[in-house]
């Protein structure tokens, strides 16, 4: 939305411009990032009330909210016991019947009420012991004069009120006309979307239902549509106007999977043809790579280093955390180091002199493979022909820190790479800048994890399975939600009195505790001893979620495992089962909602990760899959992923569309959605 003139105040105007909002409301409004008219415009309601209608007593439908017009006949209190909450007790009558209104905690009320007089209460009824109720329902003296019809329902803060909000909303329905249009009249055309300062008066204070139906799916396409275009257009700026780099075609990744002492999959040979293609083009390759943890992702990436080696040029691998870029260099450097290639590695725990001799080979070009953590982007770190760039569990990065390895060198290929399993409705958001390849197919011969989902009350059974594991020489993850006991979550379990019962009743076998606010030096240690098999049992919170291959680990216990999304107990049951022995995951279970049930059944069901993450989707929403909203991505206010998935495909053809017609957004049409891309994703520092 831009600024328009004709009008002084305009929509960059401070909140404080709106009659009755001082300094002080304006400090609170701070908290929910609202600063101006225009942040005011954008703040959506969270939810309705509908307020068009009276309803009688005895008309009132138990668990449906509705608005009763009723005279108070009674007030009385409950008495005060020590610790425990005051009853405020209502009686009120219209001419159908009566209903009690109880409130607690809330005896400031009773100053106000006044016996014989009309109130308005807005509230939900349910039927206790044959009588009807309402529990603290909104309730204000009736005038006459009441606000009615479909009401707005703010996410609030601290000293800021439901009414105050609508009230200041209304104020700033004013400015809806200032608002300027930045879609092209094509897209809202062809989509049959409404203008924008409707949609803005019908979001907020809705005519009708079926006008904000349609106020919502503008603002929805709209959020969608600006974010699909953006990522888009990078992406095509990435890979078509920008010359790369042409790998030999003589070199082909399949080459490489020759040299392997395993057969490859279907789906591995499908990924590399994909890549082959890519390395090949005259423009970037910009490509993730999806698949299940043991899915071959990595034997992928090597054959595409292998490429770009023999074509000449240098290949960098950027992992997360030290332990897992290590695990790389043991694997991928031996590998290579055969084939005649010289493979360096590069993190922040090295000393000065060995971080300098690695800088040399690397300026020099006889570093073939730099294998590393964020370290290998950072200043003074610099390639003599970088031509591939992979970013290993690419969500742990975002989209800046990718760029800055790019930077490395001119233009080089990209390759990222999760074992994350993201439904496609999220994909589209997530990597809308990226070709996704995704591996499907596991290799023959891998014993699928057999997994079980118990209650607490059979813990010993569990831990008693776990001895015998142990016994036979194999190690154990037991995983816990919380780092230390907390007094409002009293039934969680926390990996520090876990650590303790453990030590307890495995006294004979070394323990470990690791969570996420240690050092990362000391984290590397405790995961090293595991790893050495040290360590037998390894108790930790989620911080062990991604980057540890102990294939000698047969045995994950998650406690509480109700506390956890679906995505994410597959992701740590990944932990396991890396090795040629049978593997288990138990999930400890206290919660025994219908909800929780369909979870664990799942869990047990299906070890389809993209299966998963769909009912994970569903279930919990994108919000907590996985914190992978990309940094620097701006935060979807009004779409929701889980409810309009099906809008994306109507996005998605419209950005194509649009961009396919005019790629740089450089005509007039197309000028406001331009502006507005610069504006929303100048952190980026991509789109240009």
């Amino acid at each position: 939305m831009g600024l328009n003139e004709k009008n002084t105040a305009g929509l960059k105007s401070p909140v404080t411009v709106l009659p009755g909002l001082g300094p002080k409301k304006a400090e609170a409004l701070e908290r929910l990032k609202i600063r101006t008219i225009e942040d005011f415009l954008c703040f959506y309601p969270r939810d309705y009330e509908d307020r068009r209608s009276i309803s009688f007593i005895m008309d009132l439908r138990e668990g449906e909210p509705s608005l009763v017009r009723a005279v108070l006949r009674q007030v009385r209190k409950g008495p005060y016991v020590p610790r425990k909450k005051r009853l405020l007790r209502l009686l009120v009558e219209d001419q159908s019947g009566v209903m009690e209104v109880l409130f607690f905690n809330a005896l400031w009320l009773e100053k106000n009420l006044k016996p014989g007089e009309t109130y308005l209460l807005f509230g939900t009824m349910t039927v206790r012991a044959g009588k009807r109720q309402m529990v603290h329902p909104e309730m204000s003296r009736w005038t006459g004069e009441e606000e009615r019809g479909i009401l707005p329902v703010y996410p609030l803060t601290a000293g800021i009120s439901q009414n105050e909000m609508r009230k200041w909303q209304r104020a700033a329905a004013l400015f809806y006309k200032e608002a300027e249009e930045y879609m092209p009249p094509g897209v809202l055309a062809e989509n049959r979307l409404c203008g924008l300062d409707y949609a803005l008066e019908n979001i907020h204070f809705p005519k009708d239902i079926q006008k904000l139906k349609e106020a919502r799916y503008r603002l929805v396409f709209e959020e969608l549509f600006l974010l699909q275009t953006s990522l888009l257009a990078l992406r095509n700026r990435v890979t078509q106007e920008a010359a790369g780099i042409p790998f030999s075609s003589r070199v082909k990744l399949s080459d490489f999977g020759k040299t392997l002492p395993f057969p490859l999959t279907g789906a591995q040979k499908r990924v590399m043809a994909e890549i082959d293609r890519d390395m090949e083009s005259p423009g970037v390759m910009n490509r993730l790579v999806q698949g299940d943890v043991g899915s071959g992702k990595t034997a992928v990436a090597a054959a595409a280093v292998y490429k770009a080696v023999k074509s000449g040029y240098q290949a960098v691998l950027m992992a997360p955390t030290e332990i897992l870029a290590r695990q790389h260099f043991e694997s991928l450097g031996d590998q290579f180091r055969d084939l005649g290639f010289q493979v360096d590695f590069l993190s922040g725990s090295m000393t000065a002199k060995e971080r300098q001799i690695v800088l040399t080979e690397l300026a020099s070009g006889r570093t073939d493979f730099l294998i590393g953590t964020h370290a290998v982007i950072q200043p003074g770190v610099e390639f003599a022909r970088l031509g591939l760039a992979i970013t290993d569990e690419q969500h742990r990065f975002g989209v800046r820190q990718r760029g800055l390895l790019s930077q490395k060198g001119c233009r080089p290929d990209t390759l990222v790479m999760t074992a994350t399993p993201i439904p496609r409705t999220l994909a589209f958001i997530l990597y809308g800048d990226l070709d996704i390849s995704i591996i499907d197919e596991m290799p023959p011969g891998r014993l699928p994890i057999v997994t079980k989902s118990v209650e607490e009350s059979q813990r010993d059974l569990v831990y008693d399975f776990l001895a015998k594991e142990v016994e036979k020489g194999r190690q154990a993850y037991v995983v816990a939600p919380l780092i230390e006991d907390s007094e409002a979550l009293e039934e969680t379990r926390s990996a520090a009195s876990l650590f303790e019962e453990v030590s307890k009743r495995f006294p004979e076998k070394k323990a470990a505790l690791l969570h996420g606010e240690m050092t990362q030096k000391e984290k590397d240690r405790i995961m090293e001893a595991f790893y050495n098999n040290e360590v037998q049992i390894l108790v930790s919170t989620v911080v062990i979620e991604v980057g540890i291959n102990v294939p000698n680990a047969t045995i994950m216990v998650i406690e509480n495992a109700e506390r956890f999304g679906l995505a994410q107990l597959h992701q740590l049951r990944g932990r396991v089962g890396r090795g040629s022995h049978q593997s288990y995951c138990v999930l400890i279970t206290s919660g025994n909602t219908p909800v929780a049930k369909e979870r664990a059944a799942i869990m047990a069901e299906t070890s389809d990760g993209f299966r998963i993450a769909e009912k994970d989707l569903e279930l919990r929403g994108p919000g907590e899959l996985f914190g992978t909203r990309q940094h620097g991505l701006p935060q979807l206010k009004i779409a929701d992923l889980c409810r309009h998935g099906k809008v994306l495909s109507a996005v998605s053809a419209a950005a194509k569309k649009i961009l396919s017609e005019d790629p740089r957004l450089e005509k007039p049409e197309n000028q406001g959605l331009r502006q507005k891309i610069e504006k929303t994703f100048e952190k980026l520092e991509d789109f240009g």
